[in-house]
């Protein structure tokens, strides 16, 4: 279960404000979306993990996984605009005939989905510095300053748990089915997912239910008061994030 709040409660980072945390991440990834540069976003995707990998002290392979979930869809996306279609075979760097047209990689195409690819996957690495240095405690914290709706921060706040509860459910059901050979080939497979889904949605219902109930009995009326641990204020690290996105503004003009 990829539960990043495990990793942000023991990043090296925690005790940092979480108000600079935010405005460095949100800085950063307006930076990367506005330069549109590979440069720049290389650059950001290498700073911002090695911020998270040696600075936090987030393990490299939980990193990596972490990663390897948005690279799935943004590759998926990054295809569907470097391919296209044509009647001219000579526009494509490779092509397969279709019918009248031609199928194929152009070279225009090519570039905007490597650009988009890497600022995309910047702007992921700028999420996940903020994600796995700050709880969710904080970042709800960070979102009452910013005078966010309650019922948003509460419904947030929420989902968020429920989530991990869902994930750890449905991981128990599948071990019980893979045990009694509930996947050994695909049409038991499609039965037992079936069958999973619909006991998940069952017993989500029920865990909703009795989580209601249990904040009613504990006085709930409508907002969820937490405890906030003391931060420490780090100005120094805020005017190093100032001057390093200085900096790659400056590089992005001057490469355009």
């Amino acid at each position: 279960m990829l539960n990043t709040d495990t990793y942000a409660y023991a990043s090296q980072l925690k005790a940092i404000d979480p108000m600079q945390k935010f405005i460095i991440a949100i800085l950063t990834m307006g930076v990367s979306l506005w330069a549109d540069n590979r440069l720049i976003s290389i650059t950001i995707i290498m700073i911002m993990s090695g911020i998270t990998i040696i600075r936090g002290g987030t393990p490299l392979t939980f990193f990596l996984k972490l990663m390897s979930i948005p690279m799935v869809f943004l590759i998926i996306g990054a295809l569907t605009i470097a391919i296209g279609f044509s009647a001219k075979q000579q526009s494509f760097i490779i092509a397969i005939p279709l019918a009248d047209f031609w199928l194929g990689i152009t070279q225009t195409g090519l570039q905007q989905s490597i650009d988009l690819f890497l600022r995309a996957l910047g702007s992921v690495s700028c999420l996940y510095f903020l994600a796995l240095s700050t709880p969710m405690v904080d970042l709800f914290s960070v979102l009452r300053k910013l005078r966010l709706p309650k019922l948003m921060i509460e419904m947030m706040g929420l989902i968020y748990r429920f989530i991990f509860v869902l994930l750890e459910t449905a991981g128990t059901i599948f071990t019980a089915q893979s045990s009694r050979l509930g996947y050994v080939n695909l049409v038991s497979g499609y039965r037992s997912m079936g069958s999973l889904v619909s006991t998940l949605f069952i017993r989500a219902y029920k865990r909703s239910n009795e989580l209601y109930t249990s904040l009613e009995a504990r006085g709930y009326d409508g907002e969820i008061r937490v405890l906030e641990e003391p931060h420490v204020g780090n100005k120094s690290l805020l005017a190093i994030a100032v001057g390093m996105n200085g900096i790659l503004i400056f590089l992005a003009m001057a490469l355009r």
